[in-house]
């Protein structure tokens, strides 16, 4: 295991045990803090994940008749995409309808759900040999990204989060880095995982990162974006990530 893969894992483990505490208390600073995540989140999703889904695209197509159409692998992120927004859906619904008893079996399932989507990319991160300051910028983007999910998540149910919850989804984690440390699955089932996780990420990112109307922070979301591209497409264009 290298330091980088223990140190990604160790900081993905501690933001879902301590995700809350990092939030800032006052309203508007934690606005603003959400915003500027969005914005990192939302620049990771155009300069690393869709770019990468792109190459993987390329990738599956070497395995012949199989894969024609050139976009097959968006099929599939396309399916993560819906399979996660229908389970908040049912969720939510229940949560509508005040059925309390329904809504609380339903979120222990959402937490599981999440649990398994955390090991998916935590797999996928540790898998690639993301490594040096690469990992950094990706991983901080990840990071935020989960701590907005888990904060979510929170805020729905926090006696079950703290309680369980949050130690399902750092499981979930756990497995997934010792899974992408120890397990060599062929390319073609890598970039199955990461297209499907790809559309999972798409929707968390524009349903948790993103505030709406009335608490986001434009600026400040405007800061994160224009920063993050920034930077991550000038290591691009020296190092040729």
């Amino acid at each position: 295991m290298t330091l980088d893969a223990f140190i990604i894992g160790f900081a993905f483990i501690m933001i879902h045990l301590l995700a809350n505490e990092v939030i800032p208390s006052d309203r508007i600073k934690r606005l603003k803090w959400f915003s500027f995540s969005g914005g990192l989140a939302v620049s990771y999703v155009f300069v690393y994940v869709l770019p990468t889904l792109h190459k993987e695209q390329i990738v599956v197509k070497k395995y012949g008749d199989y894969f024609t159409m050139e976009s097959e692998l968006y099929f599939i992120g396309l399916i993560g995409l819906l399979i996660f927004y229908g389970i908040q859906k049912v969720v939510r619904k229940a949560q509508l309808q005040d059925k309390t008893h329904k809504a609380r079996t339903l979120f222990w399932f959402q937490i599981v759900f999440f649990g398994i989507y955390n090991m998916l990319v935590a797999y996928t991160i540790i898998s690639h040999n993301v490594l040096g300051i690469q990992a950094v910028f990706y991983g901080i983007a990840v990071g935020l990204h989960f701590v907005a999910v888990a904060h979510d998540l929170w805020r729905e149910y926090a006696d079950i989060y703290n309680h369980v919850g949050r130690y399902v989804l750092a499981i979930g984690i756990l497995a997934g880095w010792l899974l992408g440390v120890k397990v060599e699955l062929s390319p073609l089932i890598d970039s199955i995982i990461f297209a499907f996780i790809s559309g999972a990420m798409i929707l968390n990112v524009l349903k948790y990162e993103l505030p709406p109307d009335d608490e986001a922070h434009y600026l400040t979301f405007t800061i994160g974006v224009i920063s993050y591209t920034t930077v991550t497409m000038s290591l691009k264009f020296f190092f040729q990530w």
